[in-house]
C-alpha cells in the first residue's frame, strides 16, 4: 500500500482568481459591497443598514438623501458652537489687552484700547463709527465680562445650532449693533457704553422666539431677561442698549424662523439687510443731531450735569 504523490503546485482542482478591490487593484478580497456588487477592500466597506457598503455608494446615498433642517433651514449638527466660543475667544483676549495696559483688572477702562474703541457717543458722532462695533468687546472690569461670558456661554450654542453659524452671525452682531444704535439714538451723550450686553440679550430674544416656536415652556427666559432689565435701573447699565439688543435679536430670528421654506434664503437676507439699514438709519440721524462740537457741548451741558 503507498501514497499517492501530491503535485508540488496545490492541490487537486482549478483555484478561481480572487478578484481584487474596484478601488484598490493591489488587494485582493473575496468582500462584495451590498448595493453595487463590486469587490471592496475592508478599507473600503462601511456597516450600512443590510450588509456592507463601499464608500462610493454610502457617498452617492448621502447625496440622495434629504438632511433634516431646523426650523430656520440650517441642517440639523451636533457639531461643536464655534461661532460662540470665537465670540468668547475675542471677549476674553479684548479684556487681557487692557488689563495688561491699564495695570488693573476691575479698573481696566484706563487702558488705551478702551478708550480708543468703547462708543463715546461725541467722538462716534464725529466721525470714530468704528466704535459702534468694537464697543462690544470692552467690558468693565472682571465682573461684566465674566456675567456677559456666562450668559453668552449657555444661550449661544443653542441659538448657533438652531440658526446655522451664517444666520447666528448675523444675529449676533446685529443685536451688538442694536443695541449700540438704541442707546446712541435715544440716549444721550452722557455714557460711556460698553460690552457684549446688547449681543446677549439679543440672542435672548432669539431663545424666547426659538422656545415659542417649539412649543417650550418660556416662562424661565422672560424671568431672566425681566430680572436683568429690572437690574438695570439700579446699575450703571444701558438699558436702552439691553433693549434694542433683545428686539433686534428677536425680530430677526422671527423673520428666519417663519420665512417660508421656498425662497427662504431671499426672506432671510433680506429681513438682515432691513434690520442693517434700520440701524445705519439710526445712527446717521442721531449723528446728524450732533453734527457740531459746539451742539455736543451744549447737550452734555444741559443733560449730564
Amino acid at each position: 500500500m503507498s501514497n499517492a504523490p501530491v503535485p508540488p503546485d496545490g492541490p487537486i482542482g482549478a483555484q478561481p482568481d480572487i478578484p481584487v478591490c474596484a478601488r484598490h487593484s493591489d488587494r485582493p478580497t473575496r468582500l462584495r459591497c451590498s448595493r453595487c456588487d463590486r469587490p471592496a477592500c475592508p478599507d473600503c466597506l462601511r456597516d450600512a443598514s443590510v450588509g456592507m457598503q463601499c464608500v462610493d455608494c454610502v457617498n452617492e446615498g448621502a447625496r440622495t438623501v434629504r438632511q433634516a433642517r431646523t426650523s430656520a433651514g440650517a441642517v440639523v449638527s451636533h457639531g461643536r458652537p464655534i461661532i460662540t466660543q470665537v465670540m468668547i475667544a475675542l471677549n476674553v483676549l479684548a479684556y487681557v489687552v487692557t488689563v495688561v495696559q491699564s495695570g488693573s483688572p476691575m479698573n481696566n477702562s484706563r487702558a488705551g484700547l478702551f478708550t480708543a474703541t468703547s462708543m463715546i457717543p461725541e467722538l462716534t458722532a464725529n466721525g470714530e463709527w468704528w466704535r459702534i462695533l468694537t464697543s462690544g468687546f470692552m467690558h468693565f472690569g472682571l465682573i461684566h465680562l465674566v456675567l456677559n461670558m456666562a450668559a453668552l456661554f449657555v444661550v449661544g450654542p443653542v441659538i448657533e445650532q438652531e440658526l446655522g453659524k451664517l444666520r447666528y452671525s448675523a444675529v449676533y452682531f446685529l443685536s451688538l449693533l442694536g443695541g449700540s444704535a438704541a442707546a446712541f439714538f435715544f440716549g444721550t451723550v452722557c455714557q460711556q457704553l460698553a460690552g457684549a450686553s446688547g449681543a446677549v440679550f439679543g440672542l435672548m430674544g432669539a431663545l424666547l422666539i426659538v422656545f415659542k416656536r417649539q412649543k417650550r415652556d418660556i416662562s424661565t427666559i422672560l424671568v431672566i431677561v425681566g430680572i436683568n432689565l429690572v437690574s438695570n435701573l439700579f446699575t450703571n447699565a444701558s438699558l436702552l442698549g439691553h433693549l434694542g439688543g433683545f428686539v433686534i435679536g428677536g425680530l430677526l430670528t422671527l423673520a428666519m424662523v417663519k420665512a417660508p421654506a421656498k425662497n427662504r434664503n431671499a426672506y432671510q437676507i433680506g429681513a438682515v439687510v432691513a434690520a442693517a439699514l434700520l440701524l445705519g438709519v439710526m445712527f446717521v440721524l442721531r449723528a446728524s443731531e450732533l453734527d457740531t462740537a459746539a451742539e455736543v457741548i451744549l447737550e452734555y451741558a444741559r443733560t449730564c450735569r
